[in-house]
């Protein structure tokens, strides 16, 4: 099921043995869409420390409740990895995470197949806190290709021929804990219409200018199915999105 990932911020994460922290954010792969990790604020119980969980550690939703079950208890959360508040994320704690869980790298990257995408400039270190006045990090072992849902937020798309609109959130399949589309609002230009855009349909992210650059038209955006920013995306739907803009794979 598609859902927005905006909407999953603030859900509590409930272990074997009590609630761990609240959603602050997605982290994912910017080649393949898929989550790689969720960020956890754990609030007084943790002295306000922020933790990484893997997707393959959750389990049920409750939407009611707005809660994640965690496959793990408070003890394991207790004693992982920290973050460091002013380090960015590094694959050398992505690789202790790994090993601490005991976690299989890139578990759920396969959900929708590979899809590099090129960027103009090397991204910057992601900093889960903000970061310091300085960077002191060494970049060389900083994740060149793990991305901030939040951060993301608020980016320009431009098509063939003009600005489309702004990232104004994603969808994310529940399932697969991966983000197939992303959903744009196309402000004045479209009378602030909401349109759907499939990671598909991505060539290029300029992280410096926060831009995403998109195989797609003005044209082809104002002839797609129609839809809504409260709409479903039923499998029906979803076929006839990728057949108007001939992008590959649909549920």
């Amino acid at each position: 099921m598609f859902k927005f990932a905006s909407g999953f911020q603030g859900y509590a994460l409930e272990a074997s043995d009590g609630e761990i922290g609240t959603v602050a954010d997605f982290l994912f792969d910017d080649r393949t869409w898929a989550a790689r990790w969720l960020v956890v604020d754990t609030g007084k119980w943790l002295t306000s420390r922020k933790v990484l969980l893997h997707p393959a550690a959750i389990g049920d939703a409750d939407n009611e409740r707005r809660e994640l079950s965690v496959k793990l208890t408070r003890a394991q959360v207790q004693a992982s990895p920290e973050l460091s508040e002013h380090e960015p994320v590094s694959m050398q704690l992505e690789r202790h995470l790994y090993d601490y869980y005991g976690w299989q790298p890139m578990a759920i990257e396969s959900a929708f197949g590979a899809n590099p995408i090129a960027s103009k400039y090397s991204a910057p270190p992601l900093f889960v806190f903000s970061p310091p006045a300085e960077n002191v990090a060494d970049p060389d072992d900083c994740d060149p290709h793990l991305r901030s849902i939040v951060s993301i937020t608020g980016y320009h798309v431009e098509g063939h021929d003009g600005a489309i609109g702004k990232v104004e959130d994603l969808l994310i399949d529940d399932a697969s804990w991966s983000f197939p589309y992303l959903v744009v609002d196309t402000g004045n230009w479209w009378s602030g219409k909401h349109v759907l855009i499939s990671r598909h349909a991505v060539r290029e992210i300029s992280w410096a200018d926060r831009q995403i650059r998109i195989e797609v038209s003005r044209h082809q955006v104002k002839a797609s199915p129609p839809w809504t920013a409260l709409g479903d995306v039923d499998p029906d739907y979803e076929k006839d999105l990728h057949h108007h803009y001939d992008w590959p794979g649909h549920r």
